[in-house]
């Protein structure tokens, strides 16, 4: 059983490798699903958990291949709704088309992988712990390299628990000077608070 489930992994590999067709994006993805899945690992011994984690990391970025100047636009023709701060700054729909296109192009059905895929970049309120892992380990696996300016504090924090390094970035951006404070940013922000309070 567990030879056929990663027969499909490395199937669904080369076939997200084929469709971004860019070696710097597959890689990012290749990273946050092995991420991902090493971070499920230590919080559960379900194959199950850690396949759920590795595919929604593996998926979560395949909206990327629409450059942001086309990224409302392809959000209307898919009928994804849209909020102010998206137009205003539409590198994030990127999270919502990944949704998009991993459940109609990549046939995903399982709500929990799609929602942790929708929310990867600003996560949300009422977050999973699917949603979570997967959004630290899009900032772990950072595309901009190792060099992160946030990584440390993160890994620090996330020596605590997951949400303690998840409050950390979050702060850490709005610190930084955000261009866009994203609603469900917001939202998570107090939601984490609440939790660690």
């Amino acid at each position: 059983m567990g030879e056929i489930k990663d027969k499909r992994l490395e199937l669904l590999i080369e076939e997200v490798n084929f469709f971004l067709n860019n070696d710097q994006l597959f890689e990012h993805c290749l990273a946050v699903a092995r991420t991902a899945e090493a971070l499920t690992e230590e919080l559960t011994d379900s194959n199950e958990r850690r396949s759920q984690a590795f595919i929604a990391g593996l998926l979560h970025d395949i909206g990327g291949i629409y450059p942001n100047d086309q990224r409302v636009e392809k959000a209307e023709i898919f009928n994804i709704e849209l909020l102010t701060e998206e137009r205003e700054f539409p590198l994030i729909i990127h999270q919502k088309l990944s949704k998009y296109l991993a459940s109609q192009h990549f046939k995903i059905t399982d709500e929990q992988v799609l929602s942790a895929i929708e929310c990867h970049t600003t996560l949300r309120k009422n977050f999973t712990e699917l949603d979570l892992i997967v959004f630290l380990a899009d900032k772990i696996s950072w595309d901009g390299g190792d060099n992160a300016p946030f990584r440390q504090g993160l890994l620090t924090a996330l020596s605590v628990n997951l949400q303690s390094a998840a409050l950390y970035y979050i702060n850490f951006i709005i610190a930084d000077g955000l261009k866009v404070a994203h609603p469900w940013l917001l939202e998570a922000k107090k939601d984490l608070e609440n939790q660690l309070s």
